[in-house]
């Protein structure tokens, strides 16, 4: 057993030198100017392009990056193969190359009007690139969503306390927005105050905790179930339960709507909001697991917690692991959010660099931000390694492991479970609802740009924000009501990889129609390791846990039902089209990179931003 204070220690350590000089460098290199106009204030128009505060964007940034995928992931993997696999991962890939990742992503959007990566690669590639690009995210930011929605509806089942504290939190924000936009109040009163009336919703929550339909086993016996008992009619409750499955299609709802809306109504304010819930329970585990441990040892029982500090999961569990699956390449893939995640350049290029008030204020966002993911798949693994559950519970097993894990770390400060486990519930889910609607509105923004001026009712429909929240939404259903949670969480996490890998092309290809002398090493290299990873990756999730152990397994052919065959087949059909879009754009992206360096190409960026005419 290895104390889990030294787990953070070592992470905050790589992670300060990765900051301190790494960050540093990269913003010299991409000659990032404090004087230069963003295109949030070339642009703004109160609706999408909006200067904010540097605190407000880094908690919107934050928010809409740290959904459940670095909880859920580094939970899964450390369950099936340790937790010495999972961490290294965190500690060594986030600095090299996730944080590089999320930073090159919003540096190339600046200077390229705060167009998304498809956008900017379509400049150097031509139509087709951008086009193969924008549909490679379209189809990701599917999957995005669908897993999303699917880990608020088992928080909410499992801790039907968050539930209420959610509904609490979103009309919190919704009156912040107008007193920040419409009443122009001020600002630090303000946000003490709803801050402040936010933590009192939690303990509202353990008071009057709401479920759809019967809950999860743990659920307070106070909980206030609103339809009663039932529900098995509800597509996908035999595999999610009635509760769970009935959250989903609101989630869902929820997100569509929310998307919809000008940024200062919701987005900004509720992220804003949620980055202290997010500062306080990242932090305060950070801290709570080094202040216990020293209390533990030095016998001071004000600061000991419940539980020594320590990790039960073994280290490793060898290479196959315990749940019959490869170390590699699939540890890569399930530890996607934390390490290195292809959503983040749709949310740097998308929404963050329409609100950047300051050029230099994307190294703290862009570098920091994912820095601070990381940090919270390190309080998220640490969680599981106290607790060491059994292997084989899947999702409905990680998600309250994280919450009671958290809720154990927390009783460091004299916080009783009751209220710590809840406001860890709360803490993630706060996490999801913001990424899953930044998702649809992301998902508008790709299909805007991939129709251009619609010229038929079908695509006036696509583009529109509320019939694309549509056709996003019925495929995201359907795969999540099929119940296969591991094998929509892989193919989720290798499209998530792999969507990384182009966002690194596009900055490669940025970078080397820049400047002859801009080194190509350190974009470059990434992009080389997360395509060999996620192309084994998806191969073997569609060959192996859909062709092979389903469709030519006669058990699960006689048993699986219309939703599992249909989810199956459209998880197969999403692989192998990820593939050959992503090996198609490597191609075309390698062969400007080889004409851009023999002076051959077309014109380039002289200052890095558009290319000249």
């Amino acid at each position: 057993m290895v104390a889990a204070m030294w787990l953070v220690i070592g992470v905050l350590a790589l992670f300060s030198a990765g900051y301190l000089g790494y960050s540093r460098y990269l913003a010299q290199f991409v000659e990032l100017d404090e004087d230069r106009e963003t295109p949030a204030h070339k642009y703004e128009d109160g609706q999408e392009y909006v200067p904010a505060k540097k605190p407000v964007l880094l908690g919107h940034h934050y928010s809409s990056i740290a959904g459940g995928a670095p909880i859920v992931g580094p939970i899964t993997a450390g369950v099936v193969w340790g937790w010495v696999p999972a961490i290294l991962w965190i500690a060594i890939g986030n600095p090299l190359m996730g944080s590089v990742h999320d930073f090159v992503s919003l540096s190339a959007s600046l200077r390229h009007e705060g167009k998304s990566i498809g956008y900017i690669i379509g400049e150097y590639v031509g139509e087709r690139g951008k086009n193969m690009l924008l549909w490679f995210a379209f189809l990701t930011i599917v999957l995005v969503v669908a897993v999303f929605a699917l880990v608020v509806a088992i928080v909410f089942n499992a801790y039907p306390e968050a539930a209420t504290a959610s509904l609490i939190y979103i009309g919190l924000a919704v009156l912040f927005g107008v007193y920040l936009y419409q009443l122009n109040l001020s600002f630090i009163p303000g946000t003490i105050a709803f801050v402040a009336a936010m933590f009192a919703g939690v303990y509202v929550g353990t008071l009057v905790p709401v479920a759809l339909f019967e809950p999860a086993a743990r659920a307070p016996a106070q909980t206030i179930v609103l339809l009663g008992s039932g529900g098995s009619w509800i597509p996908g409750a035999g595999a999610l339960g009635a509760n769970t499955a009935a959250w989903i299609p609101i989630i869902l709802v929820y997100g569509a709507l929310a998307s919809a809306l000008p940024v200062w109504v919701l987005l900004q304010p509720r992220d804003y909001l949620s980055s202290f819930l997010l500062y306080s329970g990242v932090g305060g585990a950070l801290l709570a697991i080094i202040v216990g441990t020293l209390g533990g040892a030095m016998g001071i029982g004000a600061i000991t917690p419940s539980q020594p500090l320590t990790t039960q999961l073994e280290p490793f569990y060898g290479f196959i692991g315990r749940s019959g699956a490869p170390l590699f390449p699939l540890l890569f893939i399930t530890i996607a959010c934390g390490t290195i995640s292809g959503f983040h350049s749709l949310v740097s290029s998308g929404t963050t660099s329409k609100q950047l008030n300051k050029e230099t204020d994307a190294r703290a966002i862009g570098y920091g931000g994912m820095l601070g993911e990381g940090l919270l798949a390190t309080v998220a693994l640490i969680t599981v390694a106290l607790v060491a559950p059994e292997v084989g519970g899947g999702i409905g097993l990680a998600l309250p492991t994280f919450a009671t894990g958290g809720g154990l770390i927390l009783t460091s400060f004299g916080i009783p479970t009751s209220f710590g486990g809840p406001f860890m519930a709360l803490v993630l889910v706060s996490f999801l609802l913001t990424s899953t609607d930044t998702a649809v509105r992301l998902g508008r923004y790709m299909m805007e740009e991939i129709v251009g001026t619609p010229e038929s009712p079908v695509e006036s429909f696509a583009a529109d924000r509320y019939g694309n929240a549509v056709v996003q939404a019925v495929p995201a259903y359907v795969m999540i009501t099929s119940g296969s949670w591991l094998t929509l969480w892989q193919l989720f996490g290798g499209a998530n990889q792999l969507l990384a890998a182009l966002a690194l092309l596009t900055a490669t290809v940025w970078l080397a129609n820049w400047s002859d002398s801009k080194q190509l090493i350190s974009t470059g290299g990434p992009m080389v390791v997360m395509v060999t990873i996620t192309v084994l990756g998806l191969l073997w999730l569609a060959l192996h846990d859909n062709i092979y152990a389903k469709f030519l397994n006669d058990a699960w052919m006689a048993e699986a039902g219309a939703f599992a065959m249909l989810s199956a087949v459209v998880q197969i059909a999403i692989a192998f089209t990820l593939i050959y879009l992503a090996l198609s754009l490597v191609k075309m992206g390698y062969d400007n990179i080889q004409e851009a360096r023999r002076g051959t190409g077309g014109a380039v960026a002289t200052d890095g931003g558009q290319a000249d005419d």
